[in-house]
């Protein structure tokens, strides 16, 4: 088996809402995803045939900034490398269409810091702390 299909593209809403609840990621309202999704710089979507297994995104204009957000693979497909797969993708994207210099910036869960130090991520503190605010 070769595993799920990697297409660059952003799942559609309902999808994308779904599988951030069964990852254990905070809820989204549907109406914001319509808006959202489309305003990706990038999206990666994994997929067994028809059916969303995992995704990621980065947001941000692209020459100055640039955040990871929702990377995410389904439970039972956990364990498998997709995560590593989902970030791989964005940081060749990111590498390809990205000026020299961007600061690519995310918040990691949990263990998720060993999957992003792969791709050169480092903590930023105590230099820098992560806050976050949602409204």
């Amino acid at each position: 088996m070769t595993g799920p299909g990697l297409a660059y593209a952003a799942p559609t809403p309902a999808e994308y809402c779904a599988l951030r609840l069964a990852t254990g990621l905070s809820a989204m309202d549907q109406a914001a995803a319509v808006a959202g999704l489309p305003a990706s710089w990038c999206a990666v979507s994994l997929r067994d045939g028809d059916e969303l297994v995992g995704m990621g995104r980065m947001v941000g204009d692209g020459a100055l900034f640039l955040q990871v957000v929702d990377v995410a693979v389904r439970p039972d497909w956990q364990r498998r490398g997709l995560g590593r797969r989902i970030m791989a993708a964005l940081m060749d994207d990111a590498r390809r269409r990205a000026p020299a210099g961007v600061i690519v910036t995310l918040l990691a869960d949990g263990e998720a810091t060993k999957l992003y130090e792969q791709f050169g991520f480092r903590l930023s503190a105590p230099r820098s702390q992560g806050m976050l605010l949602r409204l």
